[in-house]
């Protein structure tokens, strides 16, 4: 037997392990070849997109019944939430419109006018206060800084309701920087009329003029303002929401249609899911369509009978003030401005105004009567009527004194010294479109109340019922699916 050597060393030369076997020709060295490159990986092509393969993915699911369920419920469930959130969106805003209407712009409206007249009152207070001079009584004074206190504090309320840098909030800056130079030259006039000076009569004509001329249409602006503020309002609270009511019915054609295809495929009339998310749908969509009518007729009650009202007979008391300040300082003044009618025809400046301005208030009485809609509204805009139609009369006859020359028998006619004079006839006017105001505001209360509460709940409740109105679109949906497992 052959044993391997465990000896390391190497074999003598020539020996020859194999004797006989042939030995194999060596090779020459060849020179030397390049490496196979291996084969370049194939070029990637552009990076597919997230939204891409899930479209691909969406693809591949429509192709089997199950898929297709899975992508129906998905999509009844996405319109049923978006139609309620999209009805609670919408519903807040005008839910919030109308509660501005109630306990903002129409407070703040009514505000402006208050201020108005509380300033125009003021002046004719001034004015009777001036003619009655050391017979001025402590009632007529009181009335005077009553009307300047009512005035600064309704400029404190509308400064804190109004927005910085807004128009209403310069006009309510102007004011109340008006406010004390008027009350310091009415002060002037009043000390100097005390003492016999006459130029007691110039610091009450500036007064007057910077009443006229600057605080008044200021404030009458103020007013302006805030009463396109309530109409804006009002426009935002009783717009249809059409973008809800669009979702709705697409919501409900949407669920239709898929009762219909899983009649087609399984004979089956209901499916209970489905069925819910349908009530639920219906429900908001008729609890949507239904408030909104009924709170756009109580919002358009309020205007036509409460804010139309309002604005009319704010419009009547100051043509009042108006006229009866133009009347006092007819006295005052005893000629001394005059106007130059279109016919070259010289009248005295506050002579004309009282009679533009009780033409006016005929007018507005009129308006007030015909939009009254009860009793309680038509009765005290009467009563101002015939107060105002024997002003007139009593006026007259203090003008025939006043242009014979006797100005003193004029002055007690109209201050009150006489039997019969213009100021009680002026007051009850006063009074009488002061109940009229206070029902109609009562009116507008209650019929903005009402197009307001008839919204309550709605956001919430369209909401809630969106939810249960998804799921049970997907219960439903589910229910089909569970047949394939």
């Amino acid at each position: 037997m052959t044993q391997t050597p465990k000896s390391s060393t190497a074999p003598p030369p020539g020996y020859d392990p194999a004797p006989g076997a042939p030995t194999m020709p060596s090779v020459p060295p060849q020179p030397g070849r390049p490496p196979t490159p291996a084969p370049a990986p194939p070029a990637a092509g552009p990076r597919r997109t997230a939204f891409a393969e899930g479209l691909d993915q969406l693809r591949a699911a429509a192709t089997t019944e199950p898929g297709r369920l899975r992508i129906i419920g998905a999509l009844l469930a996405l319109l049923v939430v978006a139609f309620g959130a999209v009805a609670a969106w919408q519903m807040t805003e005008r839910t919030s419109a109308a509660d501005d209407v109630l306990h903002r712009s129409q407070p703040l409206t009514s505000d402006a006018a208050d201020i108005y007249r509380s300033l125009a009152d003021a002046n004719t207070a001034a004015a009777s206060g001036y003619l009655a001079g050391l017979q001025e009584k402590p009632a007529m004074r009181e009335g005077y800084e009553r009307d300047i206190r009512r005035a600064a504090s309704k400029l404190v309320t509308a400064a804190a309701n109004s927005e910085p840098g807004s128009t209403s909030a310069d006009t309510i800056a102007e004011l109340s920087e008006l406010l004390p130079e008027y009350k310091g030259l009415v002060e002037t006039a009043r000390a100097n009329n005390r003492q016999g000076y006459p130029v007691g009569g110039a610091y009450l004509r500036a007064a007057n003029e910077m009443m006229q001329k600057k605080m008044l249409p200021a404030a009458e602006k103020l007013h302006q303002t805030e009463n396109q503020r309530l109409r804006d309002d009002y426009a935002d609270a009783k717009s249809f929401p059409w973008a809800a009511a669009g979702l709705g019915i697409l919501a409900l054609a949407g669920l239709a249609w898929a009762q219909r295809r899983n009649y087609q495929r399984t004979n089956r009339v209901l499916n209970h899911g489905l069925v819910i998310a349908t009530a639920a749908s219906t429900v908001v969509l008729l609890w949507l369509a239904v408030g909104h009518t009924v709170a756009r007729a109580g919002l358009n009650d309020s205007y036509d009978h409460g804010v139309r009202s309002l604005n009319v007979l704010h419009e009547a008391r100051i043509a009042s003030l108006t006229a009866r300040s133009d009347e006092n300082l007819n006295l005052v003044r005893r000629g001394a401005d005059t106007r130059t009618l279109d016919d070259g025809t010289v009248v005295d400046a506050y002579e004309w105004g009282y009679d533009q301005e009780i033409e006016q208030l005929g007018k507005a009485l009129v308006r007030a009567e015909d939009l009254a809609d009860d009793t309680a509204g038509t009765k005290p805009v009467q009563d101002a009527n015939g107060f105002m139609k024997v002003w007139k009369d009593r006026h007259g006859l203090a003008r025939d004194d006043n242009n014979s020359g006797n100005y003193q028998a004029a002055r007690d006619r109209v201050i009150g010294a006489a039997k019969e004079p213009t100021s009680v006839c002026f007051d009850n006017v006063d009074k009488a479109l002061a109940t009229a105001l206070e029902h109609e505001q009562t009116e507008f209360k209650q019929a903005a109340s009402d197009g307001r509460d008839s919204l309550t709940g709605l956001p919430t409740g369209a909401a809630v019922l969106a939810v249960l109105g998804a799921a049970g679109a997907v219960l439903g949906i589910g229910r089909r699916l569970s047949e394939y497992r």
